[in-house]
Protein backbone atom coordinates (compact mmCIF):
# COMPACT_ATOMS: atom_id res chain seq x y z
CA UNK A 1 0.00 0.00 0.00
CA UNK A 2 1.44 3.42 -0.85
CA UNK A 3 1.35 6.36 1.17
CA UNK A 4 0.49 10.16 1.08
CA UNK A 5 3.39 12.44 0.40
CA UNK A 6 0.70 15.34 2.10
CA UNK A 7 2.13 16.79 5.41
CA UNK A 8 -0.22 16.89 8.12
CA UNK A 9 -0.17 20.13 9.92
CA UNK A 10 -0.20 20.44 14.09
CA UNK A 11 -4.18 22.06 13.76
CA UNK A 12 -4.65 18.99 11.79
CA UNK A 13 -2.64 16.41 14.13
CA UNK A 14 -4.49 17.81 17.68
CA UNK A 15 -7.78 17.65 16.25
CA UNK A 16 -7.48 14.16 15.28
CA UNK A 17 -6.46 13.61 18.88
CA UNK A 18 -9.15 15.47 20.66
CA UNK A 19 -12.05 13.57 18.30
CA UNK A 20 -10.79 10.20 18.97
CA UNK A 21 -10.83 10.73 22.74
CA UNK A 22 -14.08 12.44 22.75
CA UNK A 23 -15.72 9.39 21.15
CA UNK A 24 -13.36 7.03 23.43
CA UNK A 25 -15.00 8.91 26.39
CA UNK A 26 -18.81 9.07 24.56
CA UNK A 27 -18.56 4.87 23.62
CA UNK A 28 -17.05 4.83 27.26
CA UNK A 29 -20.31 6.88 29.05
CA UNK A 30 -22.93 5.07 26.72
CA UNK A 31 -21.65 1.14 28.00
CA UNK A 32 -21.19 2.30 31.42
CA UNK A 33 -24.97 3.48 31.35
CA UNK A 34 -26.59 0.86 34.44
CA UNK A 35 -30.26 -0.87 33.14
CA UNK A 36 -33.22 0.28 34.21
CA UNK A 37 -34.75 -1.88 37.10
CA UNK A 38 -38.28 -2.42 38.70
CA UNK A 39 -36.83 -2.84 42.27
CA UNK A 40 -39.48 -1.36 44.37
CA UNK A 41 -38.18 1.30 47.04
CA UNK A 42 -38.72 0.29 50.59
CA UNK A 43 -38.80 2.74 53.87
CA UNK A 44 -37.46 1.46 56.93
CA UNK A 45 -37.13 3.27 60.41
CA UNK A 46 -37.00 6.96 60.53
CA UNK A 47 -35.32 10.15 59.25
CA UNK A 48 -35.73 14.06 58.86
CA UNK A 49 -37.70 15.13 55.82
CA UNK A 50 -37.93 18.59 54.12
CA UNK A 51 -41.31 20.55 53.62
CA UNK A 52 -42.04 22.66 50.54
CA UNK A 53 -40.71 25.73 52.59
CA UNK A 54 -37.49 23.96 52.49
CA UNK A 55 -37.20 23.39 56.12
CA UNK A 56 -36.20 19.84 58.30
CA UNK A 57 -39.11 18.22 60.01
CA UNK A 58 -38.75 15.85 62.58
CA UNK A 59 -39.55 12.16 62.04
CA UNK A 60 -39.77 9.88 64.65
CA UNK A 61 -40.94 6.27 65.19
CA UNK A 62 -44.01 5.32 67.32
CA UNK A 63 -43.61 5.41 70.84
CA UNK A 64 -43.30 8.88 72.55
CA UNK A 65 -42.79 11.81 71.43
CA UNK A 66 -41.62 15.37 73.80
CA UNK A 67 -42.24 18.50 72.60
CA UNK A 68 -41.23 21.48 74.84
CA UNK A 69 -43.66 24.29 75.97
CA UNK A 70 -41.48 27.29 77.01
CA UNK A 71 -41.14 31.01 78.51
CA UNK A 72 -40.08 32.28 74.96
CA UNK A 73 -43.97 31.35 74.09
CA UNK A 74 -43.01 28.63 72.20
CA UNK A 75 -43.76 25.13 71.27
CA UNK A 76 -40.26 23.19 70.67
CA UNK A 77 -40.33 21.45 68.32
CA UNK A 78 -43.43 23.36 66.29
CA UNK A 79 -43.19 21.32 63.48
CA UNK A 80 -42.93 17.55 63.84
CA UNK A 81 -43.71 14.10 62.30
CA UNK A 82 -44.82 11.05 63.91
CA UNK A 83 -45.91 7.79 63.23
CA UNK A 84 -49.80 6.48 64.04
CA UNK A 85 -49.89 5.40 67.50
CA UNK A 86 -47.16 7.36 68.97
CA UNK A 87 -48.02 9.41 72.02
CA UNK A 88 -47.05 13.18 72.12
CA UNK A 89 -46.16 14.54 75.30
CA UNK A 90 -46.11 18.36 75.85
CA UNK A 91 -43.77 19.32 78.75
CA UNK A 92 -44.12 22.99 80.38
CA UNK A 93 -40.25 23.12 80.99
CA UNK A 94 -40.50 27.35 82.09
CA UNK A 95 -42.54 28.79 84.74
CA UNK A 96 -45.70 30.40 82.47
CA UNK A 97 -48.07 28.48 81.97
CA UNK A 98 -49.60 27.43 78.79
CA UNK A 99 -52.18 24.93 76.83
CA UNK A 100 -52.56 22.53 74.17
CA UNK A 101 -55.66 23.50 71.63
CA UNK A 102 -55.99 21.71 68.96
CA UNK A 103 -58.14 23.49 65.86
CA UNK A 104 -61.11 21.98 65.47
CA UNK A 105 -61.14 22.30 61.43
CA UNK A 106 -57.82 22.41 61.29
CA UNK A 107 -57.23 18.02 62.13
CA UNK A 108 -58.58 14.72 60.59
CA UNK A 109 -61.90 15.05 60.14
CA UNK A 110 -62.07 11.15 61.87
CA UNK A 111 -59.72 12.14 64.45
CA UNK A 112 -60.24 12.69 67.65
CA UNK A 113 -60.51 16.36 69.10
CA UNK A 114 -57.29 17.01 71.69
CA UNK A 115 -57.21 19.72 74.04
CA UNK A 116 -55.65 20.03 77.98
CA UNK A 117 -58.05 19.98 80.12
CA UNK A 118 -60.19 17.24 78.47
CA UNK A 119 -62.08 19.59 76.07
CA UNK A 120 -64.24 17.86 73.43
CA UNK A 121 -64.13 21.50 71.35
CA UNK A 122 -61.90 24.28 70.18
CA UNK A 123 -64.95 27.01 71.80
CA UNK A 124 -65.45 25.22 74.91
CA UNK A 125 -61.50 25.36 75.57
CA UNK A 126 -61.30 28.80 74.53
CA UNK A 127 -64.62 29.94 76.83
CA UNK A 128 -63.19 28.11 79.61
CA UNK A 129 -59.59 30.60 79.35
CA UNK A 130 -61.73 33.64 79.12
CA UNK A 131 -64.06 32.99 82.10
CA UNK A 132 -60.67 32.60 84.46
CA UNK A 133 -61.93 28.71 84.79
CA UNK A 134 -59.58 27.24 87.15
CA UNK A 135 -60.16 23.87 85.29
CA UNK A 136 -59.37 25.36 81.65
CA UNK A 137 -56.35 23.34 80.69
CA UNK A 138 -53.92 25.51 81.68
CA UNK A 139 -50.08 23.56 82.06
CA UNK A 140 -48.69 25.27 84.95
CA UNK A 141 -44.50 24.69 84.97
CA UNK A 142 -43.35 21.56 85.73
CA UNK A 143 -46.30 19.37 84.03
CA UNK A 144 -47.33 17.92 81.16
CA UNK A 145 -50.46 17.05 79.11
CA UNK A 146 -50.08 13.70 76.41
CA UNK A 147 -52.14 12.63 73.41
CA UNK A 148 -51.92 9.59 71.59
CA UNK A 149 -52.48 9.83 67.71
CA UNK A 150 -53.53 7.28 65.55
CA UNK A 151 -55.37 8.67 63.06
CA UNK A 152 -53.28 9.62 59.62
CA UNK A 153 -53.01 13.53 58.45
CA UNK A 154 -52.28 17.06 59.58
CA UNK A 155 -52.88 18.30 63.23
CA UNK A 156 -52.50 22.47 63.89
CA UNK A 157 -52.89 23.18 67.73
CA UNK A 158 -52.14 26.79 69.66
CA UNK A 159 -51.84 28.07 73.30
CA UNK A 160 -54.74 29.89 74.41
CA UNK A 161 -53.46 32.64 76.12
CA UNK A 162 -50.32 33.12 73.76
CA UNK A 163 -52.19 32.42 70.49
CA UNK A 164 -52.01 36.13 69.36
CA UNK A 165 -48.08 36.02 70.15
CA UNK A 166 -47.63 32.99 67.90
CA UNK A 167 -47.65 30.59 69.79
CA UNK A 168 -49.12 28.07 67.36
CA UNK A 169 -47.51 25.02 66.21
CA UNK A 170 -48.45 21.54 63.30
CA UNK A 171 -48.27 17.95 63.69
CA UNK A 172 -48.18 15.40 60.66
CA UNK A 173 -49.23 11.73 61.41
CA UNK A 174 -48.07 9.68 58.74
CA UNK A 175 -46.69 5.89 57.84
CA UNK A 176 -44.03 7.43 55.83
CA UNK A 177 -41.23 7.56 58.22
CA UNK A 178 -38.44 6.63 56.20
CA UNK A 179 -34.79 6.44 57.32
CA UNK A 180 -32.78 6.22 60.60
CA UNK A 181 -34.01 8.35 62.44
CA UNK A 182 -31.22 10.42 63.97
CA UNK A 183 -32.38 13.42 62.19
CA UNK A 184 -28.42 13.67 60.61
CA UNK A 185 -27.52 14.02 56.99
CA UNK A 186 -25.47 11.27 55.76
CA UNK A 187 -24.55 12.94 52.68
CA UNK A 188 -24.29 11.64 48.81
CA UNK A 189 -23.37 7.89 49.21
CA UNK A 190 -19.97 6.85 47.35
CA UNK A 191 -20.37 6.99 43.50
CA UNK A 192 -20.72 3.68 41.33
CA UNK A 193 -18.13 2.10 39.49
CA UNK A 194 -19.21 3.41 36.15
CA UNK A 195 -18.70 6.94 37.41
CA UNK A 196 -15.17 6.30 38.83
CA UNK A 197 -14.22 4.58 35.38
CA UNK A 198 -15.33 7.06 33.13
CA UNK A 199 -13.71 9.89 35.31
CA UNK A 200 -10.64 7.77 34.84
CA UNK A 201 -10.81 7.83 30.96
CA UNK A 202 -11.96 11.30 30.59
CA UNK A 203 -8.96 12.70 32.61
CA UNK A 204 -6.46 10.25 30.48
CA UNK A 205 -7.72 11.56 27.82
CA UNK A 206 -7.14 15.30 28.79
CA UNK A 207 -3.80 14.56 30.12
CA UNK A 208 -2.94 12.97 26.45
CA UNK A 209 -4.43 15.75 24.29
CA UNK A 210 -2.54 18.52 26.94
CA UNK A 211 0.36 16.87 26.06
CA UNK A 212 0.41 16.21 22.79
CA UNK A 213 -0.44 19.82 22.43
CA UNK A 214 2.29 21.01 23.93
CA UNK A 215 4.64 18.96 21.93
CA UNK A 216 3.47 20.17 18.53
CA UNK A 217 3.43 23.78 19.74
CA UNK A 218 6.62 23.90 21.63
CA UNK A 219 8.52 22.17 18.52
CA UNK A 220 6.36 23.61 15.82
CA UNK A 221 6.52 22.80 11.91
CA UNK A 222 4.57 20.68 9.63
CA UNK A 223 5.15 16.97 9.65
CA UNK A 224 5.63 15.04 6.42
CA UNK A 225 6.59 11.94 5.43
CA UNK A 226 10.10 11.94 6.58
Amino acid sequence: MGTSDAPVSRREFVSSVVGAGTLAATADTASAQPEPTDTPATDTGTTTDETTDGADVTVTPAGEFVIDMTDDLVFDPDDTTIAPGTTVIWENVGTIGHSVTAYEDQIPADAEYFASGGFDAEQAARQSYSAGDPDAGDVVGGESYEHTFTVEGEYEYFCVPHEATGMVASLTVSTDTGGDGDGEDEGPGPLPGSAVFLGVVALATIVAVVSLSWFFLKYGGDYGEN
